[in-house]
């Protein structure tokens, strides 16, 4: 493999710390997490006492004040095991950002430094039953009546949605306006109106908890408005390339580890008279699929030194996703091949693997949206 040479020994050093919070707090209670279909609020704890929440946050709101490569570095070690359940980056690296950059100085301080403990977790409300990725044409609403908000609507697919405190909700407060009519609330979930719906039932990441939320005239303060109101969506657009950059930074690494399993496998499965790892197709299918991942690697490592830089355009953003997630789900069907019938079984993890990779075609963008932003910025729009 290519040496990579973006993370310092501080880095490398933090990266033991995670590795050893994995090993003792995450791995062995995995399984259970999966049929519970949420984790632990004791783990939200254990990671914010480690300082693994909020990294890039600024010190004074209780972060680190670290760059993006201590979020990347969590995100990595957790899809090389396969830990799809405590979805730390949502919380730290998606909606984080949108309180640090955007947020007035009293939401800052009432909510970041109780997220970075773990006393606070957190949720991000945009897609419904409607649609997922045309968040210009959401239904939710939220009228002003005074000093307050009233909110009415239905969310789903919403990550961290049954365990929250907080929900950053997009919602329209124009509802005669598309992209402009969009606005962001911060929403306390004990708050009167709003309940949540039942855990939805996936094929994969099954250790999220993932819910349907419900709005029924939920008052809330026009103080919760992150931002301005009718800015929402503006707001949204500025996090797009972190979000896309984290799903790819976890496709390459869960690929990576595929692959790993899937030649300790084959070099050790016998099979007429030799092991599977002897056989042609298996040794030019593992060393095409190495070849293509180590490409990968090498185009995430870029797209993550731009971003330290605030450089990562959106398109290339949006290409890193694409090309990425799509190769994992490629690795993840090859992989899964050589373990015949054993692949198929849920003990063995690259059959976790498998059913995770379907998510991140989807999740942060589908790859038709992927695909429509490059095109739009590479040739002339369609009539």
């Amino acid at each position: 493999m290519i040496s990579r040479t973006i993370f310092s020994s501080e880095h490398e050093a933090f990266r033991d710390t995670v590795k050893r919070f994995i090993a003792e707090h995450v791995t062995p209670h995995h399984a259970q997490w999966e049929r519970d279909g949420q984790v632990p609020r004791s783990l939200w704890h254990k990671a914010g006492e480690l300082g693994l929440l909020l990294c890039n946050a600024p010190t004074e709101y209780g972060g680190m004040g670290a760059d993006f490569l201590y979020s990347a570095i969590l995100v990595e070690e957790m899809a090389y095991v396969g830990a799809t359940g405590p979805t730390f980056y949502l919380h730290s690296d998606i909606v984080a950002p949108y309180l640090v950059d955007f947020g007035t100085e009293e939401q800052k301080r009432k909510w970041l430094p109780r997220m970075a403990t773990g006393e606070v977790v957190v949720a991000l409300g945009m897609s419904e039953p409607s649609g997922g990725s045309d968040v210009q044409n959401i239904r939710t609403q939220a009228i002003r009546d005074g000093d307050q908000y009233v909110v009415n609507g239905q969310k789903v697919f919403t990550t961290n949605g049954h365990s929250a405190d907080l929900l950053l909700l997009a919602c329209k407060t124009d509802p005669t306006q598309k992209a402009r009519g969009v606005s962001l609330l911060l929403v306390e979930t004990n708050s009167p109106g709003f309940t949540r719906g039942r855990k939805l039932e996936k094929i994969g990441c099954k250790a999220q908890d993932t819910s349907e939320l419900f709005f029924s005239d939920m008052r809330v303060p026009v103080s919760n408005l992150l931002g301005t109101e009718g800015g929402g969506f503006t707001i949204l657009m500025t996090q797009l390339a972190q979000e896309r950059l984290v799903q790819a930074i976890r496709a390459v690494a869960a690929a990576e580890a595929a692959l790993q399993w899937t030649r300790a496998y084959t070099a050790d499965r016998k099979m007429f008279g030799q092991t599977l790892a002897d056989f042609q197709n298996t040794r030019f299918t593992l060393a095409g699929l190495h070849a293509q991942v180590m490409t990968q690697r090498v185009f995430v490592d870029r797209c993550l030194e731009l971003h330290l830089r605030r450089e990562l355009d959106p398109v290339d953003a949006a290409a890193c996703k694409l090309v990425t997630t799509d190769l994992q789900f490629k690795v993840m069907d090859q992989c899964l091949q050589f373990f015949g019938g054993w692949g198929y079984m849920w003990e063995y993890p690259i059959a976790r693997a498998f059913a995770d990779a379907r998510m991140c075609r989807i999740g942060g963008g589908t790859a038709e949206v992927m695909k429509q932003i490059i095109a739009n910025s590479i040739l002339p729009k369609a009539r």
